[in-house]
């Protein structure tokens, strides 16, 4: 049990550092725009018609910092909703480096990339132009409520509420880590694993499921999975599409509308199940 907590918790660290850069950096740009109302950086952030596409794009990006940095930035409103789950829908956390270590074919992987990032940028679209019949997309700024809630003491200085900003969202994340990945190490991945049927129906639904374990594990399980041949391409981009990594957590602490959290990650399941069990129904 004492190697078990003492795994878990180095796991958790090295989970969770990868992310202090994106972290830092996006609450250093927040302080920036708050003091200095840069209305000019937030439309082109928030810009509706463009976001979703950029969000699609960097969402490639290997690991899952800039979902945690599209949750910040979205808590502020800085983004709109349909380039955060652009974001979501495009991060693939831990699957680019397993397929590389694993020699796949570059085409390969990119097909696999392109095809959640179209697929991102397509939701994220519809997205915000469902929230702009709504007029949602005119949400002002909430940097400073964020900021009286994470109590930062900004008038301080930016930096200093960059760094105060960043360490409370760190240690929120290795703490949410430890438990997911002791909950991992109790089960086992292989036993996570083979919850996954290669079945057109069954396979997306779950994948989807254990796509939204915002755990590196998650994205390890199914990128392996799939490459051992257990299960379809449809269900691998059912699960990739619902994992955002630890963007979903972040999320969920940051932003203040927590029905709305929820909503969101539930939009990005149905989105990634219902991408995959088309997929597998068309054979592709």
């Amino acid at each position: 049990m004492l190697h078990m907590l003492e795994h878990a918790f180095v796991h958790s660290i090295e989970d969770s550092i990868k992310i202090v850069p994106f972290l830092f950096v996006t609450y250093l740009l927040m302080e920036y725009i708050e003091h200095k109302t840069n209305n000019k950086l937030v439309g082109i952030l928030k810009g509706p018609k463009g976001g979703p596409v950029l969000g699609g794009i960097v969402g490639m990006i290997p690991q899952c910092g800039m979902s945690a940095m599209a949750s910040n930035f979205y808590s502020g409103r800085m983004i709109t909703a349909g380039t955060l789950i652009a974001v979501f829908l495009s991060t693939s956390d831990e699957m680019l480096p397993i397929m590389l270590s694993h020699s796949i074919p570059i085409g390969e992987i990119g097909k696999i990339l392109i095809f959640k990032a179209i697929i991102a940028m397509i939701a994220g679209l519809l997205i915000d132009l469902v929230f702009k019949l709504w007029k949602k997309d005119k949400e002002e700024l909430r940097i400073h409520a964020m900021c009286e809630h994470e109590h930062c003491h900004c008038e301080k200085g930016i930096l200093r509420s960059a760094i105060h900003h960043t360490i409370h969202i760190f240690v929120f994340i290795v703490l949410i880590t430890f438990f997911i990945n002791l909950g991992i190490e109790w089960i086992g991945e292989e036993t996570l694993a083979g919850t996954i049927l290669n079945h057109p129906l069954v396979g997306p639904i779950t994948a989807g499921i254990i796509g939204l374990i915002p755990n590196c594990a998650a994205s390890v399980v199914i990128t392996t999975m799939y490459l051992d041949g257990f299960m379809s391409f449809g269900t691998l981009m059912a699960g990739l599409l619902a994992g955002a990594g630890v963007g979903t957590i972040v999320l969920l602490r940051v932003n203040e509308e927590k029905k709305e959290s929820l909503g969101i990650i539930g939009l990005l399941y149905v989105i990634g199940t219902v991408t995959g069990i088309v997929l597998n129904f068309i054979g592709v």
